[in-house]
């Protein structure tokens, strides 16, 4: 790593943290960009790969286009908490925009600095980061401003007339007047937000207040600033329209306290004008995103997060699959296009399916009324909770004492046959079991071992000879309606399956469960269930429901 001079731009002080002091250009084997030079990096190419690496992140803060999450930073002076906005920069228009402009992440921490030396309140500027590569991510990290809340829900409160019971701490009618003069300021000093959105504003509140009071606030999202000479009346109303205020009285307590007098008819009318516009605008793009959704999706170029790993090169659309770290699950690149061509390349696999579903559909209708007639007759049976697990090697005695403390006797362990250490597995395994917990083992696949059934079948007879002395019941398969898992067609799956069950019915007394299909998908699991391409039965049926784990 190399640093050059530090340099300053005269930035003070601004909101909740210091941001005084000059910057150090970065120049890493990967990244380039700078930081604040309050803050002295014990190792610049390590904490760099430590930020930008989403499975450092202690709390997941925004998961959509971009990804936000907290983590630490360590310097000289002790770790720091922050937060790490990752941009994504695929496809040309982007790249393009980045040579031309800079990147998103450079471009938030500019205007960070301008809105310091304004006195705008932002979350402090720590650092921001640029992959080499023309098509890579950005980083731009600041300080963790601590608990805030979104404007967005103060608002919608006091649009359903529920401030004084969702927010009792809160001087509403003191926050539109601060929030008012706060936007004055920052147009006066010539900064133009360009995305001022209620969730752009946060909120810091004192739950501990005695009375209501005026929360303390901070503008953020600021790639999309601008610094000019001077705002136009036009250029400072766009700005106020975006904020979600329909209540009247409350726009104009806003507009009074932005303008420090009383409305002329004008400003009042460009303001509903803008705000109107912008409304409608909003609804017209939902109509048409909505309209050709369906077209888009399907010849789309499939993106995907920064942290996710590229497709193998050369892979065909049934390889395209990747493992995300992140969410502990596989990633698929094939896009909406890519897998339907290869679905109706396995058009025969499919249709036998469809007919081992509709010759059971008489037998399925029979047991479905008579399941109906016989409801409020007695009792539902019902086993057990559980929960499902996997080892956690930093800390297993922490993840040990929250099994204890939920009190389950049940657990799922999600084993991975396509490792070849399991040694945290089955220390788990075995600590479970003598607690007395029934352990239950999923066998996941993934392509690899698809593509590969004799490696399927030594990575299973492993499993059992290390696994079966602490649970003797196995899920064979996991969503294995989902190619990101590696099953493009039912033949695929009862292949898996009757290999697992061959080598582990040899092993006496087991219990197999399947087949594992994911969200209910009822048709789905009907039609794997009947299809006589299964040499065994199972003894009990496996379904699953994902929550989001981001």
């Amino acid at each position: 790593m190399s640093e050059a001079s530090p340099r300053s731009d005269g930035a003070a002080g601004h909101g909740d943290a210091t941001a005084d002091g000059p910057r150090r250009e970065l120049d890493l084997a990967a990244f380039t960009g700078e930081v604040a030079a309050r803050y002295e990096l014990t190792d610049a190419e390590a904490q760099a790969a430590h930020l930008v690496d989403p499975a450092s992140a202690v709390e997941t803060l925004h998961w959509g286009r971009n990804y936000l999450y907290r983590t630490r930073l360590g310097t000289a002076g002790g770790a720091v908490d922050v937060v790490v906005k990752q941009f994504r920069n695929q496809g040309r228009k982007a790249s393009l925009r980045r040579r031309l402009r800079g990147s998103k992440a450079e471009l938030s921490w500019r205007m960070a600095w301008r809105f310091a030396e304004a006195g705008v309140p932002t979350a402090e500027p720590v650092m921001w980061l640029e992959s080499r590569r023309a098509d890579g991510p950005s980083f731009f990290i600041t300080r963790y401003l601590g608990e805030v809340t979104e404007a967005r829900y103060l608002f919608r409160a006091a649009n359903q007339n529920r401030v004084a019971d969702d927010f009792p701490t809160v001087d509403y009618p003191g926050f539109l007047d601060a929030l008012g003069r706060l936007l004055r300021r920052m147009h006066e000093a010539g900064l133009w937000h360009r995305d001022l959105s209620i969730g752009n504003v946060l909120l810091r509140l004192d739950a501990d207040a005695p009375g209501p009071r005026v929360p303390d606030l901070f503008i953020v999202d600021l790639n999309r600033a601008r610094c000019l000479r001077r705002l136009s009346l036009s250029e400072r109303t766009r700005d106020l329209c975006r904020l979600a205020i329909f209540r009247p009285e409350d726009q104009e307590a806003l507009l009074r306290a932005y303008w420090g007098e009383e409305l002329s008819g004008a400003k009042r009318w460009l303001y509903r004008l803008y705000h109107h516009g912008f409304l409608r605008k909003i609804e017209t793009k939902k109509s048409l995103r909505g309209g050709f959704r369906g077209l888009r999706e399907l010849l789309k170029v499939r993106t995907s997060h920064a942290h996710i790993p590229p497709p193998p090169e050369h892979a065909s659309a049934r390889d395209k699959i990747v493992w995300d770290r992140l969410s502990d699950q596989p990633h698929q690149h094939a896009g909406r296009l890519e897998k339907l061509m290869v679905r109706l390349a396995d058009a025969g696999g499919h249709a036998e399916a469809f007919a081992a579903l509709g010759g059971a559909v008489p037998r399925i209708w029979r047991r479905y009324r008579r399941l109906q007639r016989e409801l409020y007759t007695r009792p539902a049976p019902f086993g057990a909770f559980g929960v499902g697990l996997r080892p956690h090697p930093e800390d297993p005695a922490a993840l040990l004492a929250a099994v204890d403390d939920l009190g389950v006797r049940h657990a799922l362990l999600r084993l991975h046959p396509w490792q070849d250490e399991h040694d945290d597995e089955e220390e788990l395994a075995r600590a479970l079991s003598e607690r007395g917990i029934d352990v239950v083992y999923s066998l996941p696949q993934n392509r690899e071992l698809v593509k590969d059934p004799e490696r399927w079948r030594r990575s299973i007879e492993t499993l059992a000879e290390r696994f079966l002395p602490y649970g003797r019941s196995f899920q064979v398969g996991q969503a294995v309606n989902r190619s990101k898992w590696g099953i493009w067609n039912p033949r695929e799956y009862a292949q898996l399956a009757n290999i697992a069950a061959g080598v582990l019915r040899r092993h006496g007394d087991v219990e197999l469960l399947g087949p594992a299909v994911i969200d209910f998908e009822y048709h789905a699991t009907a039609a794997l269930l009947n299809l006589r391409r299964f040499e065994t039965p199972f003894d009990a049926v496996a379904a699953l429901l994902y929550v989001d784990r981001r």
